[in-house]
């Protein structure tokens, strides 16, 4: 790179190599042959621009805002609008979006979430908002369909008898008061969306023995007058990983949607590991972050040293022994994951990709594990990883199964657009009277 560029001209070319990723990922143009085409180079050029090892010619720049002033001119009006709670870094909206649905307002407190979020919608007219709690429901705009994977906080039911007596307020105001489902709950009582899909850890159905569970039901049911069904889905159909997950869908008008008709792809035919790791053989395109030389090998970075192995396979052992179940899990190509999981930037053990047995086993990749979560898909952009591993590893170890909802999203279609046909849901007006 220096030999083509004086180090006074470095940080333009900095520029350019960004500014060059950044419109092609906004016009989702993937490295291909046909963007080649359009754009007038070779694969192998764009490939160079992409690694900054050589600037983007100003003309190229120039034609991809072209691309995208096309793209917006001719974007069709949207099917509907939906808001995005609790977003992450977007994966219930990759549900949507493509369904014709745009996101109309976005909330998720932590910064590095919210800064891959905005990295990978930078076409959006809306800020990001942090903390949910704090934001009027008057100033969320009016929307069809409402996204949350909300956090759960224990709360439980108590008897409306004794808050009676003690003159508390009860049900709706009281019961979920102080969990951030109470935020949910206003915001579906303000708005009364079409529908909304909520998404949590399957333990919400046995927590506090099932009353968790029932208390938001009733909530969502009763006292907001919705139809709902829910439905624990494992994502291990769609990609090599198990990770159950609770859904929760709702329709504010009665219909004949039905949850135990969405079909969910068989567990034992889906997907495995090699579908989601680097090749390693020079087929995959180059990627700076966590590849090295001309056949993409996995950086040694992602190798475990020779004291954490020890350490795992000491901890394993230990466990073994006493009757346990703890350990970690060695995966190769033709492997199902265990779930990922937020904390897997600490050692990796629940997904270790296997080396052999002479070599010391490696982590995932950010890359992999944003494949793993169904985010990265073949002749797709790639999404945008611009945090450090720490924070992205957390960051899909939160995220919802990209696929999951998908499949979610297409079931719900036929009642989210204005025009469906709905039949009203009996008693919603006598239910709201206080409202």
């Amino acid at each position: 790179m220096s030999k083509l560029f004086p180090p006074e001209r470095l940080t333009i070319m900095d520029k350019m190599v960004a500014e060059f990723s950044r419109l092609r990922e906004l016009a989702c143009l993937p490295l291909d042959e046909k963007l080649a085409e359009e754009l007038g180079y070779s694969l192998r050029t764009l490939y160079r621009w992409e690694n900054g090892e050589q600037a983007p010619r100003p003309v190229v720049i120039h034609n991809l805002e072209n691309i995208i002033k096309a793209q917006r001119t001719s974007k069709p009006d949207p099917k509907f609008d939906f808001i995005d709670l609790f977003a992450g870094i977007g994966g219930l909206r990759r549900g949507f979006e493509p369904l014709g649905g745009r996101c109309v307002f976005t909330s998720e407190w932590n910064k590095y979430a919210a800064q891959t979020y905005r990295a990978n919608y930078p076409g959006d007219d809306h800020q990001i908002n942090g903390d949910i709690t704090e934001v009027p429901v008057g100033d969320i705009p009016k929307h069809d369909v409402l996204l949350a994977g909300f956090p759960c906080q224990p709360f439980s039911i108590a008897g409306v008898s004794k808050k009676n007596s003690l003159g508390r307020k009860h049900g709706f105001l009281d019961e979920t008061q102080g969990t951030l489902f109470f935020d949910v709950a206003r915001i579906i009582k303000h708005h009364r969306p079409r529908a909304f899909l909520l998404e949590n850890v399957k333990n919400l159905q046995s927590h506090d023995k099932g009353n968790t569970l029932k208390v938001i039901l009733r909530v969502l049911t009763e006292e907001l007058g919705y139809q709902v069904q829910t439905r624990i889905i494992d994502a291990r159909g769609f990609v090599p990983q198990h990770r159950e997950r609770i859904y929760i869908v709702g329709f504010r008008d009665a219909n004949e949607f039905d949850f135990g008709d969405l079909n969910i792809p068989d567990r034992a035919a889906g997907p495995k590991m090699g579908s989601i790791l680097h090749p390693e053989d020079g087929t995959e395109s180059p990627d700076r972050h966590y590849l090295v030389g001309p056949k993409g090998k996995v950086s040694d970075k992602y190798f475990l040293s020779d004291k954490l192995w020890s350490y795992l396979k000491a901890y394993a052992a230990k466990h073994k022994a006493a009757g346990n179940g703890f350990g970690y899990g060695l995966v190769d190509k033709d492997s199902v994951a265990r779930t990922l999981s937020a904390r897997y930037y600490k050692d990796g053990a629940e997904i270790l990709v296997s080396r052999g047995p002479r070599r010391n086993p490696r982590r995932l990749t950010p890359r992999e594990c944003a494949r793993l979560m169904g985010f990265d898909k073949p002749g797709e952009v790639p999404l945008r990883i611009q945090v450090s591993d720490t924070q992205a590893y957390k960051q899909f170890g939160n995220s919802v199964a990209v696929p999951v909802v998908e499949a979610i999203a297409r079931h719900m279609q036929p009642w989210l657009e204005e025009d469906a046909t709905v039949k009203p849901s009996p008693g919603r007006a006598e239910i709201f009277a206080d409202a």
